[in-house]
């Protein structure tokens, strides 16, 4: 779990949309040796939020990928919004 905790991670606002609940596309680099693309800004009826890449299967959407934990699923979130809120500047 430590080692979670002092894990880098590095986001990069890739693409803005002007409309729609999608924001903002990033890419998320985890520890210098994992990228996750495709990562999503959405703003949901609670506020903004970090939507992991999915795909369809049947009529519902399944996550690509996606953090294990709560603390890295938080991690993750919240540098994806600072980075976007940074860009947005």
């Amino acid at each position: 779990m430590s080692q979670m905790n002092d894990m880098e991670i590095d986001v990069k606002i890739r693409h803005r949309n002007d409309s729609g609940p999608t924001l903002a596309y990033a890419s998320v680099e985890l520890g210098g040796c994992f990228v996750i693309r495709d990562v999503r800004v959405v703003e949901g009826k609670n506020g903004l939020f970090a939507a992991m890449p999915s795909r369809k299967i049947g009529d519902k959407f399944e996550d690509i990928c996606f953090p294990c934990t709560k603390e890295l699923h938080r991690r993750i979130n919240d540098a994806v919004l600072e980075a976007y809120r940074e860009d947005e500047a």
